[in-house]
């Protein structure tokens, strides 16, 4: 296993990002940045051994600083995923964030998100970690305590890339954290994700309205293809007469996970038939949002080795809360005490 630290580029306030190379023994290999958390690339080899990067991005600094719009690879916080009408109650007051989605409501917790702040970093070589870290002040994104974060990412020898999420704050709020990485285990600038396998351990799935707000209702996934108890591929029923499907143009849901509140287990498994890999995520969070990349032409985006990335290009399997939950009252809260530690793992395991 082994660390290396290069310079990534010069920010547009002048300082220098980082990019962080986690290796280990079987040739799998991790690129992170300190300028958001960011997963920049993922290399993994295939049945062959032919080494492919397996998830979305960029190739320079400028463009995560100015282009990131589809959150390739980012940490978001302190809320990802979507808060109803902007706005949320806590201890009896009315908090108002940023209305950056549709004019109404609150996607991953506004405009000055994570992934476009330069973070601390530092290195553990002895578990083939990187740590980054930063304050979030009072009042940062219209969240309430100064709260200090950490995400850690180490790359084992088990062929495991493991997410760590840490955060402490002054005042209650609320502590909702994910990576936002999009898979292609075909390689990053392979045709299509959908084309892979997909399990999701789950028997209900989160209804949303036309804004993809829970209307708060779980439904069961039982004779609908939202089904993935059972694995199959994800361009299998994608554009079905389904009503869920037809609102977001394609998987955009959360769903329920079947484990135990707070137990770290397996949860989804992502596969490529043609190359042989295969990706097991792991989590202690309650729900996964199953993303296929619906929209990602609409950024018009150019990504790494000048690839443009089409719908679909990749998928996302972001671990977390359900969205929404600090409004919904049957949903497990994200609520963080002042004090207490918000603590959350989500462990990527690679196999070929």
């Amino acid at each position: 296993m082994s660390i290396e630290i290069n310079d990534f580029g010069k920010l547009e306030n002048g300082n220098i990002a980082k990019i962080i190379t986690l290796k280990n023994s079987n040739n799998i290999t991790a690129k992170l940045t300190n300028y958001g958390a960011i997963l920049v690339s993922l290399f993994v080899p295939d049945k062959n051994g032919e080494i492919s990067d397996v998830v979305l991005g960029f190739d320079s600094i400028e463009k995560y600083e100015n282009g990131n719009i589809p959150c390739f690879g980012a940490t978001v916080g302190r809320n990802s995923n979507r808060i109803g009408n902007a706005s949320f109650s806590l201890n009896g007051e009315i908090y108002h964030i940023d209305k950056n989605e549709r004019n109404k409501n609150n996607l991953h917790s506004g405009f000055n998100q994570y992934k476009n702040r330069l973070w601390n970093y530092n290195i553990n070589e002895e578990n083939n970690s990187v740590i980054f870290s930063m304050l979030s002040p009072d009042g940062d994104q219209g969240f309430p305590g100064n709260f200090n974060v950490s995400v850690t990412y180490t790359l084992t020898n088990d062929n495991e890339l493991k997410i760590e999420y840490k955060g402490i704050s002054d005042k209650d709020t609320i502590a909702n954290m994910t990576n936002h990485s999009y898979f292609n285990l075909a390689g990053h600038n392979g045709k299509t994700a959908i084309d892979e396998d997909l399990y999701i351990n789950a028997d209900k799935f989160l209804e949303v309205d036309e804004e993809s707000i829970p209307t708060g209702n779980m439904v069961d996934v039982t004779n609908t293809p939202m089904d993935f108890r059972i694995p199959k591929k994800i361009s299998l029923e994608i554009e079905d007469d389904f009503s869920q499907l037809k609102l977001t143009s394609g998987y955009d849901h959360s769903y329920v996970l079947n484990k135990p509140k707070g137990s770290l287990e397996k949860i989804a498994t992502l596969s490529d038939n043609v190359s042989g890999r295969k990706m097991d995520v792991y989590t202690d969070c309650v729900a996964v949002q199953f993303y296929a990349g619906n929209f990602i032409e609409s950024c018009k985006t150019i990504g790494k080795e000048n690839c443009t990335y089409k719908n679909r290009s990749g998928v996302c399997l972001e671990t977390g809360f359900l969205p929404d939950s600090i409004n919904k009252d049957n949903f497990d809260s994200p609520i963080l005490k002042a004090g207490d530690e918000y603590h959350s793992i989500t462990i990527y395991k690679f196999s070929f």
